[in-house]
């Protein structure tokens, strides 16, 4: 004898936060963290991206840094 699946219903939530209120509570949120937190958490986004992109994460990376002409 086969069982009837559970009918569930989830009611849909929706808060609305202006732009500018979200870039504070990101700002907030990230001062929080020390140093080391916010650039491990930078590591592994790139890690993410790149593997994302490539397939693989480089072993190596070249540190290329372009100035602005003033």
């Amino acid at each position: 004898m086969a069982m009837e699946p559970i009918k569930r219903k989830m009611a849909m939530v929706v808060n609305q936060i202006r732009m500018d209120d979200e870039d504070a509570l990101d700002v907030a949120f990230w001062l929080t963290k020390t140093p080391s937190e916010r650039i491990e958490e930078v590591t592994a986004l790139r890690k993410r991206y790149f593997t994302w992109k490539n397939g693989f994460y480089p072993s190596k990376m070249e540190k290329v840094v372009n100035k602005k002409p003033l």
